[in-house]
């Protein structure tokens, strides 16, 4: 009776395109798109527009330090006038303008303090930070440069000037991931694991429409137990998102280049993956009262669990508040689970508590399901 179940609930989804659009097409569509607009993040070139009223070997000398600077790309202003770049600024179309004002090589001539100007957008901050930090930088190494002209007009040798002009505190970077990250990384999986739970709307149209045929009330008369129905729905969908998860990273893998890590590690996150979005699919489908309240709260599931699980964004960059209520969602344990293989090269033996966490939560699901069964069996609208 289980195997008639489980063939019927396959040839159904064969039958639905429209599940092939929400867990297939749709997922892919969505990695390609924000991949494509975040995937070279990692790379970025910011771009300097800039306007040298000046026109001195002072300036270009200034300018060509800027634009040696890994990074960042100057870009000679052309519009009519300076005004109309400001304006431009004002009117919010332009983040910012560097600009090296008039007079500016006599002052560096002179050995006096000269200054560039940074119109900027009051509201564009995010924007314009890295050329703060670059501006900042590039002004620290002319402060050093004079520094030492002064150190060696008083009669101190390069060694000794070295050794002063040597840094009160250095950093020191060390990276401790295995493999190296990028917006991939975070793309493809987070947006596999969010459309895993739209499984659940196929699993609640399937049991209200096998309620609503009188399907259920005539299986309440045969020998057949109410576990067996339902782990006849079950393992269809677990099967549908098992291979859903594998189309999605093998997409990213191939097209993306996406690390996957230890194959084991990551098939057994995706195995639990599916056992908790289908147990809470059985759960919800014995819990709502119709199918458009089913749909409701599956977009509340999916979405907000993506949004406090850092699908959307990593998972460091949400409030904390925010955080603190992700810890709470199978869709943080499943985003941490397949980073932690993908980005820190974890195996089996790291990942046993999300393994945990996700399996507990589609068990628990199961188990409500049950409970719920025979009140959902019997009830006829």
């Amino acid at each position: 009776m289980i195997r008639t179940i489980i063939r019927k609930e396959i040839l159904l989804t064969l039958k639905d395109k429209g599940a092939f659009f929400w867990l297939f097409a749709l997922p892919i569509l969505f990695i390609v798109i924000f991949s494509s607009i975040f995937g070279s993040a990692g790379s970025t070139t910011y771009k300097i527009p800039y306007y040298d009223a000046d026109g001195s070997a002072a300036s270009g000398q200034f300018l060509d330090r800027l634009g040696e600077i890994k990074g960042f790309a100057l870009e000679a202003y052309e519009g009519d006038s300076l005004d109309e770049g400001i304006k431009e600024i004002r009117d919010g179309s332009r983040s910012y303008l560097l600009i090296v004002p008039k007079g500016y090589g006599q002052m560096v001539d002179a050995g006096q303090p000269a200054e560039i100007e940074l119109y900027r957008d009051a509201v564009a901050d995010e924007a314009v930070a890295p050329v703060l930090a670059l501006l900042d930088s590039v002004s620290a190494s002319y402060h050093d440069y004079k520094l030492r002209s002064i150190l060696a007009g008083m009669g101190q040798n390069e060694e000794a000037i070295d050794a002063m002009m040597l840094p009160a505190i250095s950093i020191k970077e060390v990276k401790e991931n295995a493999t190296k990250t990028n917006a991939v990384t975070q793309i493809v999986p987070g947006y596999t694991v969010m459309f895993v739970f739209f499984i659940m709307i196929n699993m609640i149209q399937n049991l209200l429409k096998d309620r609503r045929s009188g399907m259920l009330s005539r299986l309440q008369g045969t020998p057949m137990k109410p576990i067996h129905y339902l782990i006849g729905m079950w393992v269809p969908n677990v099967l549908v998102v098992l291979i859903q998860s594998t189309v999605l990273l093998t997409f990213g893998r191939l097209v993306y280049g996406l690390q996957l890590g230890n194959p084991l590690a990551i098939a057994l996150i995706v195995l639990g993956l599916a056992v908790c979005a289908t147990g809470i699919g059985l759960m919800l489908a014995l819990l709502v009262s119709s199918e458009n309240m089913g749909i409701a709260m599956v977009q509340v599931i999916a979405m907000g669990g993506a949004i406090v699980g850092g699908l959307w964004f990593p998972y460091e960059f949400l409030p904390k508040v925010v955080q603190t209520i992700g810890l709470f969602t199978p869709q943080y344990w499943a985003q941490k689970g397949m980073q932690d293989v993908m980005i820190r090269g974890m195996d089996i033996g790291g990942i046993g508590l999300t393994l945990l966490i996700l399996f507990a939560f589609g068990l628990a699901g199961l188990g409500v399901a049950l409970l719920r069964f025979k009140k959902f069996a019997l009830k006829t609208t």
